[in-house]
Formats: C-alpha cells, sequence, structure tokens
C-alpha cells in the first residue's frame, strides 16, 4: 500500500479573521514536511443534517428562499445540530420543526464534508420513515417555508433544475439509493 504521508500539511498558525452567526473564517497558515507553506482560507460552521422523508412513497420536501442561490428552492428538510446535540436528535427535531412530521423510525444513510477545500463542517443524511403528521410546525422567527410532498421519480426527473439546485440533494439521494440497494446501469 502506497504512502501519501507527503501530501499532509500541517496547520502552524490560525486566526479568526470573520465572525458571522453562521460560521466562522479563519486564516491558517499551513506546512508540508518538504517544508512547502501557504496561508489558506477555512470555514468553521456546525454540523447539519439532512433528511430523506418519505410518505406514502412521495419525498417530503421544503420549499425556502435561499439568500446565496436568491430563488426558492425545493429541498429535503434539514438543519443544523445544536452544540453538544446528537445528530440523529437533530434530524428527528428538525423534520419535525420544519413539517411538523414525527419520524417512528430513522435511520443513518451517510456523513460527508460539506466542501473539503473550505469547509470544516460535515453534514449527516438520515432516512425518515414511518412519519405521523403533528399538523404543526415549529418555525425559527426567520425560516419562512412551506413543506410538500413529491412522488420520488418527479423529484429525480427534475433535480438540477432551477427550483433544485442545492447540491446536498444529489448526496443525500445517493445515499438513500445506496441504502435501498439501487443497482446503477
Amino acid at each position: 500500500m502506497e504512502n501519501y504521508d507527503s501530501l499532509k500539511w500541517k496547520t502552524i498558525s490560525k486566526e479568526r479573521i470573520l465572525h458571522t452567526p453562521v460560521f466562522d473564517v479563519y486564516s491558517q497558515k499551513s506546512v508540508t514536511d518538504s517544508g512547502l507553506e501557504g496561508t489558506y482560507v477555512g470555514i468553521s460552521a456546525p454540523d447539519w443534517v439532512v433528511v430523506i422523508a418519505i410518505h406514502d412513497g412521495n419525498f417530503i420536501l421544503v420549499r425556502q428562499w435561499r439568500h446565496g442561490e436568491d430563488n426558492i428552492t425545493l429541498e429535503f428538510p434539514g438543519g443544523v445540530a445544536d452544540p453538544g446535540e446528537n445528530l440523529e436528535v437533530t434530524a428527528i427535531r428538525e423534520l419535525e420543526e420544519e413539517t411538523g412530521y414525527k419520524a417512528g423510525k430513522v435511520t443513518f444513510l451517510g456523513r460527508v464534508s460539506s466542501n473539503t477545500a473550505l469547509f470544516k463542517n460535515h453534514f449527516s443524511v438520515y432516512l425518515a420513515e414511518d412519519l405521523v403528521q403533528t399538523g404543526e410546525q415549529h418555525l425559527d422567527a426567520d425560516e419562512l417555508l412551506k413543506y410538500e410532498e413529491m412522488p420520488m421519480e418527479e423529484v429525480l426527473a427534475r433535480y438540477g433544475d432551477h427550483e433544485f439546485t442545492h447540491a446536498y440533494m444529489g448526496t443525500a439521494l445517493a445515499f438513500y439509493f445506496r441504502h435501498i440497494g439501487a443497482k446503477l446501469k
């Protein structure tokens, strides 16, 4: 097996250059064992979850405004973990807050980096099944969203159009299809 240690960088100093309510930006000086040095930017944010919720053969999605995209998008429910919160608890909480659905069964599907080039956080994907609708959303004060059910086939056919632009949807779908054992042709 090949050794890749020569590819590693060590952070020798780190300075926070921006603090926001959502993330912190750091400038970090790094060096390799061979002496190559550079200054890079890293973004530290909390981990978050994505919840694939299935009801009567449909995906449950949330429709909301995304400031970065300047667009209303359709996405799986999800959100940021509270400090120290177990991510499965986050998934259950976010699903109920955003949609009013309680999950009878929750399955961890996978965890990936948000963007390895910049972000230091990860997101985890959970499958929520055996859903019961409570009829009550518990949205944050600045959270304006509507939830809806959509046939799985329609979500797949529309993924990548002007409403389905969030990259984590594709990652979540890949985890879901791996979970159900779907075969690629």
